[in-house]
């Protein structure tokens, strides 16, 4: 009786928690990263391409893994020169070519199916360095799918790159993030 006992409490802690496990596929053709940095005159807006993304979680234990790399030399914002000045003195985008989240928890709850905001937990490198972050997340998912909104920001210049200000333009110390999803979600 003591093992089959033992055999029905181990299926009963094993079934919850395999069901609780999801990934989120991400790819180029599903996701979207715009960027938005503020100046006096006007705003600017941009765009990344994402290079791959996988996130797993457990919305039971709230941990979470995987990666997300995103292609630095993809950015652009409309303007050539303002691109050039980008990518060779702001971001360095030759020397550091990916930009790469790697997520470690979540905090609140993720209605699989359903409606949540919750924050994503981890940490994000760009310009050779690691930097913890929280990104705000308002996601629908069914069974199969996840449409989500993500928002960060980045502080570029307190991360050490440089401040394409002069004297004439002024330009805020603070990029603001958003990736929009509509990913497959599939349980492992």
């Amino acid at each position: 009786m003591k093992i089959r006992n033992g055999i029905l409490t181990f299926a009963a802690l094993a079934i919850p928690a395999f069901a609780a496990d999801y990934t989120l596929d991400l790819k180029p053709d599903n996701t979207r990263i715009t960027w938005t940095l503020a100046d006096p005159l006007h705003t600017v807006h941009g765009t990344f391409t994402l290079k791959s993304g996988s996130i797993d979680f457990d919305p039971e234990t709230s941990k979470a893994s995987g990666q997300v790399v995103v292609d630095v030399t993809s950015g652009d914002s409309g303007s050539g020169a303002r691109d050039h000045n980008m990518h060779a003195n702001v971001l360095q985008s030759a020397k550091y070519p990916e930009a790469v989240f790697v997520p470690k928890s979540l905090e609140g709850s993720l209605a699989v199916p359903g409606t949540s905001k919750l924050k994503v937990l981890g940490t994000f490198t760009i310009h050779g360095a690691a930097h913890e972050v929280t990104m705000h997340v308002q996601t629908t998912t069914t069974a199969d799918r996840a449409h989500a909104t993500i928002g960060f920001d980045i502080p570029y210049v307190a991360w050490g790159m440089k401040d394409p200000s002069n004297f004439v333009l002024k330009v805020e110390k603070t990029v603001k993030v958003t990736i929009e999803t509509d990913a497959p979600l599939r349980k492992r």
